[in-house]
């Protein structure tokens, strides 16, 4: 089973504009609301692919009660701790002139001790569940802390996931991605510019290999465009595309830490093999109006990846990726 936690969702509002005017007034259509984070992404693209999934979540006021109804509708299997803050909001404009996507994320509301123990009890809980399944337990740990979350939420949610004996790959930034490393995240995955703000280091295979140095048994290394880097102690790899996609990029990076939870679940460990399928992944959500989904012509687009082992010349331009929250 592979458990997803989203410990800052949001409710996703996405409108489609012709083109986007700084200052301007714009019309649109009826906009999507969806429940959103990337942990429910992640679990959104895993199950429609047909893994055993369990989203987990917060939910709190009008915002979260709207979250929660949507997420009902959805064929997710998902459990929401309930909190007294309301679910924060993400805005997506979609400038369909340019192909490109502006984002507006709320920060979020912090909860109560008292509520983050009860998601962490509801994580003990799933993982517990999952020695029934046959496959490995993984444990996705995705998305931005709100403002003033407790230092070692991130570091006791991997020790659980550890205790259980589940693969944990988490999907973080700025500080809590160093802690993820230390606490012994199996799997980190940052954009280059996370790799960067966190470590303070610019080349990208030395800010993976001082998260590696930290804990980290594999770090996924998304540079949009430019590929994706898989970095071990032993080797370096990446893929990319040969000619880059117009989209969506929003869901992306959740779908690239689906496809490695959904292979790793399956007992794939190779980094290659994870490589491929992530930027097939990842590719494919691009082509998607909605993050949570994937293009059903992936395995065309893993097909034909280039793979190749870099030279720190060749990665040296700066990625344009987005940083997820």
């Amino acid at each position: 089973m592979i458990v997803t936690v989203t410990p800052n969702p949001a409710l996703d509002l996405t409108w489609h504009v012709d083109r986007i005017v700084p200052g301007g007034t714009h019309r649109a259509d009826t906009g999507v609301a969806r429940a959103g984070g990337k942990g429910l992404n992640v679990a959104r693209v895993a199950h429609a692919q047909g893994a055993v999934v369990l989203a987990l979540a917060t939910s709190g006021g009008e915002t979260g009660a709207e979250f929660a109804a949507e997420l009902a509708s959805s064929p997710v299997p998902h459990e929401l701790v309930p909190v007294e803050g309301a679910t924060r909001r993400s805005v997506a404009l979609v400038d369909e002139h340019l192909g490109d996507t502006t984002i507006v994320n709320e920060r979020g509301i912090n909860p109560t001790v008292q509520e983050w123990d009860a998601l962490k009890a509801a994580v003990v809980r799933a993982l517990r569940a999952s020695t029934a399944e046959a496959s490995k337990p993984v444990l996705v740990l995705s998305g931005s802390l709100p403002p003033g979350a407790p230092d070692d939420l991130l570091p006791a949610l991997i020790r659980i996931g550890r205790d259980a004996g589940a693969i944990v790959i988490a999907d973080t930034s700025g500080p809590a991605l160093l802690a993820a490393a230390e606490a012994g995240a199996t799997v980190l995955k940052p954009n280059a510019a996370e790799l960067a703000e966190a470590t303070g280091i610019e080349d990208p295979i030395a800010g993976a290999c001082e998260l590696l140095h930290r804990g980290a048994s594999l770090v996924l290394l998304s540079r949009g465009a430019d590929g994706m880097l898989a970095v071990t102690a032993d080797e370096v790899v990446r893929a990319r595309l040969a000619h880059p996609l117009a989209g969506n990029p929003t869901g992306a990076g959740d779908a690239a830490v689906a496809a490695v939870a959904v292979l790793m679940a399956q007992g794939e460990k190779d980094p290659t093999a994870l490589l491929r399928r992530a930027t097939a992944w990842s590719a494919a959500a691009v082509l998607m109006p909605l993050a949570g989904e994937i293009h059903p012509t992936w395995p065309d687009l893993e097909s034909s990846l280039l793979i190749d082992s870099p030279s720190l010349t060749a990665l040296s331009r700066p990625s344009t990726e987005r940083t997820p929250r």
